[in-house]
């Protein structure tokens, strides 16, 4: 072979083209056969799994020298073809390109024996723990595979071989991984029906085991982890480690004060992470203490786990050289950070930062140390990595606290205010004019941080507006009851106001006035209850209309230039009141309808039982204005509960006067008995407008009748009719000028002397005298 690359060497400027041609078809034949050898090999090795070792070596050796050979005669070939290039450039053409192909192959030919070699020693260093070593030859052994796949005319079969034997090989070398990883971090957890209660978090313990290596400087737990990295199951089993981190150790540390975290070191063992009881009666853990014993778990995964052992550092760096998945390894920390850091920081807001929020606005510049206490604890998660960027949610939560303590009063308040709306009403109190709610000293408007504002005036210069302008009752509410609890839910609005003047905050002065404002009540049916609820709204109605302006010059900008008054809410409590108790009124006018209709529309009064049922249903309208009389009384306003009870009173007697207007025949009997009934309804009726009874000087009520119900006077005409006689009914109407003719029309007029008197020249001439 060498003498044949001598002869060509020593040509003396033209080659024989012939035999060229033939040295290069016989080093072909050479290459191909060089191929068939290698490839069958190859394939007798992953393909066909026999074992056909012999002779590889003296085949890796004679393609080397091919290789050598095939260098030579190219260079000799192109240096003939340059010289000759106007004559046998088609026939140099054609050997050069065939030298390529024979090239490409030799190529081909290297891949399989690196592929082979890195497999070779994958199995070797595997046997040997070397896992970082054994992850490495596999991704070289890839790279080769990869290499084959990118030249055109590979042979199908043979990849197909190689990906099935790579794919096989990872998985084995990750199941490994993952067996020792179990082995080297051990979870020892309650089962899932104990995890209820702190007691049943006590059997939680996490054993980190560093474990023995041949690897120089490395521990074999570091080792392990790195060759996950490569293989890239690193993201996967951190994700799973602190799922159950989270779960099982730093959640129940911040929800329960009494367990705490113990970190021992077992000779020959490894280190020892365990829950365990601690006393105190504290319901909630301060963030002292949260941040203490989170910080303590954290550090010792970060020494013995992510980032305290040397191979780290050179581990990193070997990675950052062969440029694969830098940024997940710089610090394992960064993962198990990004991991557990979102749902960690919820835990601690909800659990421990909620309740170590004030309920007093003099509490709250202590609640700086808790603030400088959240900065130092993100501090030390930074510096181990745990935590990346300058602004989290867990920070900026300590620092809002003005915002929090306003929102928690103000929820504070919710509550008190809704247990008092919901309490028994029944419990009720009188309210006089002179009643007044006992409002907190406030604080001077020209001092603190009012003082020297535009425009603000003193209480004195409103005093002096209001003496110059309004009379000593105004302003007052009228004598009546409302519920023990709704004075004591105002009492509870002008002491959060009052605290919201002393406070500092505008958010809390703002959130106090919203919170002061969420009342509201369902209607009700019972009557008692239904005057309780109106004077309730008309009384809450009353106080908005001061109690912004009372509090307003005190209170921080912009609430002190008129936006803290609660006047738009007025009409809303009035409407409220009022629909209630129109309500009640409704459902007892309905009644009193049902049992007039009971009376068999009055008719034929002569027989005993239509007057037995006419006169109980009357005797039945009495009683029930009687009962809501006793019901209403000392309850409602004079002056709406006069309405209220001469609504009610109209309703019966329009009903009586239209059933009556309706008879086309009144005999002498029935006009009788109807006078008799009508009676009994105007000498009880006004009795139900005698607010209280024992005082003689509301009598005055009884005589005004006729102002509250509207048909008074025309029932009493109507009472007169029935026992007239003609001339008389004639002179009351008077030609259409008497008592008679402002109360009734001709029409019905004439329609009830019809009904009342016989056919004769008398009633004849009488009802041509209504006009």
């Amino acid at each position: 072979m060498a003498s044949f690359v001598t002869e060509v060497l020593a040509s003396s400027g033209k080659l024989e083209k012939e035999d060229l041609t033939g040295k290069i078809n016989k080093l072909s034949r050479k290459v191909e056969d060089a191929k068939e050898e290698v490839c069958d090999m190859i394939n007798k090795r992953y393909n066909e799994f026999l074992p056909c070792m012999q002779g590889a070596e003296a085949l890796l050796g004679q393609a080397e020298d091919l290789s050598k050979e095939i260098d030579i005669l190219k260079s000799c070939i192109e240096t003939e073809v340059h010289q000759n290039l106007h004559t046998a450039v088609t026939e140099y053409a054609k050997l050069k390109q065939q030298l390529e192909r024979n090239t490409t192959v030799i190529a081909m030919l290297r891949h399989l024996e690196e592929f082979h070699l890195a497999m070779e020693e994958f199995h070797r260093v595997l046997l040997e723990k070397k896992y970082v070593n054994a992850a490495k030859q596999l991704e070289k052994a890839r790279d080769s595979a990869d290499s084959l796949k990118a030249w055109k005319g590979s042979e199908l079969p043979l990849l197909r071989a190689l990906s099935s034997e790579l794919t096989v090989q990872r998985e084995n070398l990750i199941y490994h991984l993952g067996d020792e990883w179990k082995r080297l971090a051990v979870w020892k957890l309650p089962s899932s029906k104990e995890t209820k209660g702190a007691m049943s978090f006590l059997k939680t313990e996490l054993h980190l085991t560093l474990g023995g290596t041949k690897e120089p400087q490395q521990s074999l737990l570091s080792c392990v982890l790195q060759a996950l990295a490569i293989q890239g199951e690193l993201q996967h089993k951190i994700k799973l480690f602190s799922q159950v981190l989270l779960k099982y150790i730093l959640k129940p540390l911040i929800m329960y004060p009494s367990l705490n975290v113990e970190v021992s070191e077992q000779q020959g063992e490894g280190t020892v992470l365990s829950i365990q009881s601690a006393e105190t009666p504290e319901e909630h853990s301060s963030p002292s203490q949260v941040y203490t014993k989170v910080l303590l778990v954290l550090k010792t995964l970060h020494t013995h786990l992510l980032g305290g052992h040397p191979c780290i550092y050179s581990w990193s760096l070997h990675i950052y050289l062969l440029g694969a998945v830098w940024g997940l390894l710089v610090v394992l920390s960064v993962i198990l950070g990004d991991l557990v850091w979102q749902e960690m920081s919820h835990c601690i807001i909800h659990e421990c930062l909620l309740y170590s929020i004030p309920t007093d606005s003099s509490q709250l510049e202590q609640y700086n140390v808790v603030i400088k206490e959240t900065e130092e604890f993100e501090k030390s998660l930074k510096e181990m990595q745990y935590l990346e960027g300058d602004s989290t949610e867990l920070l900026k939560y300590a620092q809002d606290v003005n915002c929090h303590f306003a929102s928690k009063k103000c929820k504070d308040v919710i509550v008190a205010a809704r247990k008092l709306m919901t309490s028994e009403m029944h419990n009720t109190v009188k309210i006089t004019p002179d009643s007044r709610l006992s409002v907190p000293k406030l604080p001077n408007p020209g001092s603190g941080d009012n003082k020297g504002k535009q425009g603000a005036k003193k209480p004195e210069a409103y005093m002096l507006e209001n003496e110059k302008q309004l009379g000593a009752r105004t302003l007052c509410l009228p004598v009546c009851r409302i519920s023990e609890s709704v004075q004591q839910l105002m009492e509870l609005a002008l002491h959060t106001l009052s605290e919201a003047v002393g406070s500092s905050t505008q958010w809390y002065a703002l959130m106090s006035l919203s919170a002061t404002a969420g009342v509201t009540y369902n209607l009700l049916k019972f009557p008692h209850l239904a005057a309780v609820q109106h004077n309730n709204c008309m009384y809450i109605a009353h106080h908005l209309l001061t109690l912004g302006h009372q509090f307003r010059p005190h209170l921080p900008d912009p609430l002190s230039k008129g936006a803290a008054t609660f006047v738009d809410l007025v009409p809303g409590f009035r409407k409220l009141g009022a629909q209630c108790f129109l309500a009640q009124l409704n459902v007892q006018r309905a009644e009193m309808l049902e049992r007039l209709s009971t009376a068999r529309n009055f008719s034929n009064l002569d027989d005993e039982d239509n007057y037995s049922a006419a006169s109980k249903a009357v005797r039945q309208v009495i009683h029930q204005l009687k009962r809501l009389g006793t019901v209403w009384q000392d309850v409602l306003p004079v002056n709406i509960y006069c309405k209220a009870m001469g609504t009610l009173l109209n309703s019966a007697i329009s009903e009586l006067i239209a059933k009556i207007m309706m008879l086309e025949d009144i005999s002498t009997e029935d006009g009788e008995h109807l006078h008799i009934l009508c009676q009994t309804i105007i000498e009880e009726g006004p009795l139900v407008f005698i607010p209280l009874p024992d005082e003689h000087k509301n009598k005055k009520y009884q005589e005004e009748v006729p102002v509250y119900v509207k048909k008074w006077i025309t029932f009493k005409e109507l009472v007169i009719v029935l026992r007239a006689n003609l001339q008389e009914i004639v002179d009351r109407w008077a030609e259409g000028k008497g008592p008679l003719a402002l109360e009734f029309s001709s029409s019905e007029m004439k329609s009830l002397i019809r009904a009342l008197f016989q056919n004769t020249e008398r009633r004849a001439v009488a009802l041509t005298k209504i006009k």
